[in-house]
């Protein structure tokens, strides 16, 4: 079997790319080691090649028969789609613009039912085309005129806090419940996760005032059962009494009305050290206590059980003061411009969405 100067460089050339399929690379080595003047036996080179004798037959056929076109698939038997693109189409177009008569999204069976397509293949369109309608996610876009500049100024104060100064994320926590369970918990066992009763009762609420020291992770915190701006007003005394008298303080907070009330603000006049940055309204998601809050949320509250208030708020207190002993600060990465920009990007996918 000869081998002419073009196919011996393709075949070889298939054999060394790291991008050739490893069977067509095998058949090219199949090729080239039953080319020249002596034929070896077929045998030697499925020993060399480590294959079976009848892989060295057939490729050789091949090749002698077509030459390097011989080398490449046939097309395999089978039944031709039978889904059109019209119908791939129909389910992706009513998937995105339509709902079904008796349910808020469509479902698999439900889509199938109104497509005449069957379920699996309702699956693989969606799959193929990124649709999910059984998912829902939360989004809510702040309507402040001052978005801009308040972004600006939460953010600034992140990247590069003021000289002299610490910088406090401050919230509240309110309505914090002291739920118990109507029957105890059942604790976690081998093969068996920890079970409670789906029902509880309801034994008082409490607040949470907390102010996150952004560069140390530290935590000021003050418990009261209402949530009032006389309340308010007693957490940034303590927090006055806590942060060392040479250090301005920058408070970043909401736009809750506890925190405008004209005593508030009456206060902040008489103590000129205290400068207060509000988030934009509607993003919470700027304040970093609000990510503490979630620790605190999912470590201590969520699964615990309280038979009183006093219950609940000393292991909150209990849960602080372990906190302050090996407190975290957390990493802000995304500057304002990141931020206006990831923004902007989201309004302009969902712009037209829900008319």
């Amino acid at each position: 079997m000869l081998l002419s100067d073009g196919e011996r460089a393709v075949l070889e050339r298939w054999t060394r790319r790291a991008s050739s399929a490893q069977a067509l690379a095998l058949r090219a080595r199949i090729v080239l080691a039953c080319a020249g003047p002596e034929i070896p036996p077929i045998v030697a080179v499925a020993r060399e090649l480590r294959v079976t004798a009848d892989t060295v037959r057939k490729w050789r056929r091949r090749f002698l028969a077509e030459r390097l076109d011989g080398l490449a698939d046939e097309p395999r038997p089978g039944r031709p789609p039978t889904i059109s693109v019209d119908q791939v189409e129909a389910v992706v177009v009513t998937t995105l613009e339509e709902i079904p008569k008796n349910a808020t999204h469509w479902s698999r069976k439900s889509m199938a039912e109104h497509s005449g397509l069957s379920k699996s293949t309702v699956g693989r369109i969606w799959r193929k085309f990124q649709l999910k309608p059984h998912l829902t996610d939360t989004f809510k876009l702040s309507t402040d005129p001052l978005f801009v500049e308040k972004v600006y100024d939460v953010v600034g104060l992140y990247f590069n806090p003021p000289e002299g100064a610490v910088v406090l994320s401050v919230d509240e926590k309110s309505q914090i419940q002291a739920l118990d369970r109507s029957q105890p918990v059942l604790p976690i066992m081998p093969g068996m996760p920890e079970r409670r009763t789906h029902d509880y009762v309801r034994n008082g609420l409490t607040t949470l005032f907390a102010a996150f020291d952004v560069a140390t992770g530290e935590v000021i915190s003050a418990l009261h059962r209402r949530h009032r701006a006389a309340e308010f007003k007693k957490f940034l005394i303590r927090i006055d009494k806590e942060v060392p008298s040479h250090l301005q303080i920058h408070l970043i907070c909401d736009n809750y009305g506890t925190h405008k009330t004209p005593a508030i603000r009456t206060w902040l006049a008489k103590h000129p050290r205290f400068h207060m940055h509000f988030t934009p309204t509607g993003s919470s998601w700027i304040n970093q206590v609000e990510r503490w809050f979630g620790f605190l949320a999912d470590q201590k509250i969520r699964r615990g059980a309280h038979k009183n208030v006093q219950a609940l708020e000393a292991d909150i207190r209990a849960w602080v003061k372990d906190w302050n002993e090996d407190p975290k600060p957390f990493i802000w990465t995304k500057t304002a411009e990141e931020i206006l920009d990831s923004l902007a990007q989201f309004c302009r996918r969902i712009s037209g969405a829900g008319h």
